[in-house]
Formats: structure tokens, sequence, C-alpha cells
């Protein structure tokens, strides 16, 4: 009865459209990651400039993530979304017919970022279309897009094995454009989207207290998964890959070994939208931030531990903090639109655009320069188990303050 009620309360197609549009964006912007094995290889990168290679794209998409935002607001979700996979093109027509130089690959990999700039777009759509009771569910299923991930993570390798990894950017364009034109018909904009505003008006959302915070807390969960998802590769290859170990993982079973922790976050996000809906998002956000600090300093156990140390417990450990990292994500956008609805679109993009930071900044400042610095990952993740957990209390501190703020607002779902 309730998946009834949800069905009529908003617009299902453009739901759908949403979720595709998503979905395919995030399997393109996060190629970059899936082929580091066989990029990183054509050019003999260093630990640092691996972590490099596969943060730019997320760099990318924090730039991209704003302008973007703005975009949806004054023209449609609808024409954004067209206009953001119609540019996307540009990128990977060059990563198929160029990329001979690791320049090449950083200039492309930063225009992969339109792709991950949808989010800003997709997220916007499906919210507009449904009411403040729904809107954990709405955008949880929407956000399941990062599911994309999964499949670059797992096509991309074999492609890469049997064409190479140029190939795998000209094979991506085949489903982009079939959605394209799925978009194209079902995507049809909320009648409630705004009028245009001045770009005074969008930029005055920086002005509130509650954005830097969101800001903050999204960078933990978003960055922390489409981090590890482009990281993952590069560590679970050298921890556990054939040329480190005798009976290692060969680079596709690598592949799979990461599109299984990828789908657990993916596929639990739209959960942790849901249950944000029934117990409150603050309440399920103090639990999963506390899950993902308690699952890093687990990780860094198992790695200093050789008799745990195998592939297998460690593809659930990893598949467990990336679920929280999920339902984290949909958590946090079950809270945003009932602070924000006039200016979901905007606000929607600069949390986007934070979370994307944090992704770029994971690998980029933390897990390849302390890898290269000190031979191993322990170190990376006893520090990010750290910061996990001082994001925990200050997150906690913070509920405290907003359900006294926001007490009197019968629209939230404290």
């Amino acid at each position: 009865m309730e998946i009834k009620s949800f069905r009529k309360a908003g617009h299902f197609p453009s739901l759908l459209s949403a979720f595709l549009y998503f979905d395919v964006s995030f399997m393109i912007w996060v190629m970059c990651g899936a082929l580091s094995l066989y990029i990183t290889k054509d050019f003999g990168l260093t630990d640092i400039q691996k972590a490099t290679m596969v943060a730019i794209p997320v760099l990318g998409g924090s730039l991209f993530r704003i302008p973007m935002g703005i975009l949806g607001d004054r023209i449609g979700n609808r024409k954004a979304g067209i206009i953001g996979m119609l540019l996307t093109m540009i990128p990977l027509t060059w990563g198929w017919l160029g990329g001979d130089t690791i320049d090449q690959v950083h200039w492309f990999g930063l225009l992969l970022g339109i792709a991950g700039a949808s989010f800003a777009v997709s997220l916007s759509l499906a919210s507009r279309w449904y009411p403040p009771q729904y809107q954990g569910l709405a955008m949880g299923i929407a956000g399941a897009g990062n599911s994309g991930t999964a499949l670059a993570t797992f096509f991309a390798p074999k492609l890469a094995e049997a064409y190479g990894w140029h190939a795998v950017f000209g094979f991506a364009l085949i489903p982009l454009t079939l959605i394209l034109f799925v978009y194209m018909f079902l995507a049809k904009d909320a009648p409630n989207q705004p009028a245009p505003k001045k770009l005074s008006d969008y930029l005055s959302s920086f002005k509130h207290g509650d954005t830097w915070w969101f800001c903050f807390f999204y960078a933990v969960t978003f960055g922390g998964f489409v981090g590890f998802a482009n990281y993952f590769p590069i560590y679970f290859y050298d921890v556990y890959g054939d040329k480190a170990i005798v009976g290692g993982l060969t680079k596709v079973e690598v592949g799979y070994l990461v599109t299984l922790t990828v789908i657990a976050g993916s596929f639990f996000r739209p959960l942790g939208g849901y249950i944000a809906d029934k117990i409150g998002g603050m309440r399920f956000l103090t639990i999963l931030f506390a899950g993902v600090s308690l699952m890093s300093f687990a990780i860094a156990y198992v790695l200093s531990t050789p008799a745990l140390n195998t592939f297998g417990f460690m593809a659930i450990l990893t598949s467990m903090l990336m679920a929280m990292l999920g339902m984290g994500n949909g958590s946090i956008f079950q809270i945003i639109p009932q602070r924000f609805q006039k200016e979901i679109g905007v606000v929607t993009g600069i949390v986007g655009a934070a979370g994307g930071l944090g992704g770029f900044a994971l690998p980029k400042y933390i897990l390849g320069p302390l890898k290269q610095s000190t031979g191993a990952h322990i170190t990376s993740f006893m520090v990010i188990g750290i910061i996990v957990l001082v994001s925990t209390a200050i997150f906690y501190a913070m509920t405290v303050m907003w359900r006294r703020s926001w007490a009197s607002r019968e629209d939230v779902s404290l």
C-alpha cells in the first residue's frame, strides 16, 4: 500500500529518468578508476601519481556541479540533463581516439566531471516531484544511480583486456546515447519548478551555516564512497594482486572484487533513505558515521594481522564500509530538501560539489601519499577512522542544535 501511495505521490517516469541519467553518468565518471590498472601500467606511475589520476575526474565533478545545479534551476532539469549528456560525449571521444599522454588523460578525466555533475540535476529532478515524507526514498532511488560504478568496475577491465583501455571509452558512448533518448522522452520537469533567479540569489545559499555543515558531512560519506570506488582497484591489486602474492588476483578479478564493494554502497543507498524517512535522518546518520569509523579501524587491524588478511574477509569488511557510506549518502539527502525546499537545485549542487572534493582529497592526500611514504595501506585506514570518529562527534553536536531550531516545523522528519 505504501509503495502504491509513493508512486501516486510523484512522477515515476521522471524518477526513472533521473536514476538512468545518474547511473550512466556515474559509470562514465569513474571509468578512469575502473581502468586505473591498465592506464597506470602504460605510463609507469608512482603511488601518488596513480592516486592523482583517479582523483582528477572527481575534482572535475566538483567544479561542474554548481554550474549544473544553477543551469537546472534556470532552464529546467530536463534540458540541463540533455545538455549534460551531450557534453559528456566530448571527453569520451577524446579518451577513445586520444589520451596518448598522461597530461591528456588528466584533461579528459577532468572533463569527465561533467558526468559527475549530473548529481545536481538528477537528484533535483527527482526531489521536486515528491512531498517531504517521501524525500528519503525518492532521493535514494535516484541516488542509487551510483550503481553505475559497479557497471564500470565489472565491464571495463574485461573490455580493456580484449580491446585496450582506449576502446572502453568509445564503448561507453553506446549506453550514453540510448539513455539520452530515453531521458528525452520520459523526463518531465515538476510543476513547482521555481522561476529563474539572479546569480546573487543562488550564491546567497553560501551564507547559511547549514549549507557548509551539509557540505562537510557529505564530503565524508559521498567523498568516502567515490574516493574508495576509484582507488579500490589500485588498493586491492597492491595487496592481493597476482604480482603481490602467490595465487593472487588478476586485474579482471580485482574488478569483480571492487564491483562487489560498489554494489553494496550503491544498492544500500535507497535503504538508507527509507530508514531515514522512518527513524529520522539525523539519528540514522549518527549511527552510520560511528559504523564507518569502526569499520575503518577494523580494516587497518586486518591489514596488520596476516592470519586474517585474506581477500575474501577483506571483501566483506570493505563491502560493509561502502554500504554504510552509501546509506549515509541517502540519509543526508533526506534532510537537505527539508531544510532548503526553494533552493534545492543549487544546494544539492553545492553539497554535491563538496562530496566530490572529499572524493578527490581521499586518494590524492591520504591513500596515495601514505601508501608511498609507508609502503602499506594500514596508516591510511587508521587516519580515516580517526577523521570519521571526530566527524561523528561533530555531527551529534549539530543534531542537538538542529532539533532545537527545527522543532517547530511540521514537515521535518528529525
